[in-house]
């Protein structure tokens, strides 16, 4: 009887080993992979937005002068006519 459970536990252990190295690391490591994958892709596609808002916007205005500041006796005075 013993002999019957020690290759049932070999089995048993030889079973779970195949499922864990054949199966669960590698889906492990490919989920990992397309991950990384979709990020890049995204970061790109992120990149190429900004770039593209970048050449879409109009140019700043040119600088202009700062208008310079009447004295108060310039004021003109304007009558209604009727």
């Amino acid at each position: 009887m013993t002999l019957l459970k020690l290759l049932l536990y070999i089995f048993i252990g030889w079973i779970l080993y195949k499922l864990v190295f054949d199966f669960i690391i590698p889906v492990y490591n490919s989920t990992k992979h397309v991950r990384r994958q979709m990020r890049d892709m995204q970061q790109h596609l992120r990149d190429q937005y900004q770039q593209q808002q970048q050449q879409n916007q109009p140019p700043p205005p040119p600088q202009k002068e700062p208008a310079k500041q009447r004295d108060k006796g310039d004021y003109l005075d304007f009558e209604e006519i009727k």
